[in-house]
């Protein structure tokens, strides 16, 4: 199974994608353990990333999509992988397309954890953390709304939306229940 999975800050993608990654034996692929691999690892790659986060700045599309290139070529992805933060825009979604396209592959379900906005304030308001605040929480959420909304639409054809509210179990259901569906 090679799948995409989407959701605001706070839907449970890190939670969901681990438990799925497992269920359906194929690697959990998230842009930010690439990140932080790279990193500690100290490669150019890694040391290029580091760079624009010590100055506050994202990370340009080359350079995350070097990354997923690279980790999507390694041996464990034949039989499929769970990607978690990627694509984010519509441009990353056509490389992915372009990518899987010249080894034969193609996805198979996009899967959206979809959770009202109040739902997901309130998770990460819980969590404490210090750049937790409700101003950036919700401005975050409108950032994913109007980056995600077009992806959404590229994806339309093979979309699961699934109600990602409720304990981790009953979506991890729902998420199954829903590719199984679609196969």
């Amino acid at each position: 199974m090679r799948l995409v999975l989407v959701g605001p800050p706070g839907a449970g993608k890190g939670t969901q994608a681990q438990i799925l990654s497992a269920q359906l034996g194929v690697p959990h692929i998230s842009t930010g353990d690439l990140f932080r691999a790279h990193i500690s690892g100290q490669t150019e790659l890694g040391r290029e990333v580091k760079k624009y986060l010590d100055e506050g700045k994202l990370v340009p599309d080359s350079v995350t999509i070097d990354m997923v290139r690279e980790r999507l070529a390694e041996e464990d992805t034949g039989n499929g992988f769970l990607l978690d933060g990627f694509p984010r825009t519509t441009a990353q979604a056509d490389v992915l397309t372009e990518l899987l396209t010249s080894t034969g592959q193609r996805l198979e379900a996009v899967l959206e954890l979809d959770v009202p906005e109040d739902v997901v304030v309130g998770r990460l308001l819980a969590r404490g953390r210090e750049d937790d605040k409700e101003d950036v929480i919700r401005h975050r959420q409108q950032v994913y709304r109007s980056e995600t909304a077009p992806l959404l639409d590229y994806y339309r054809d093979i979309l699961l939306t699934i109600d990602a509210v409720g304990s981790v179990d009953e979506i991890t259901e729902r998420a199954l229940k829903a590719l199984r569906a679609s196969e």
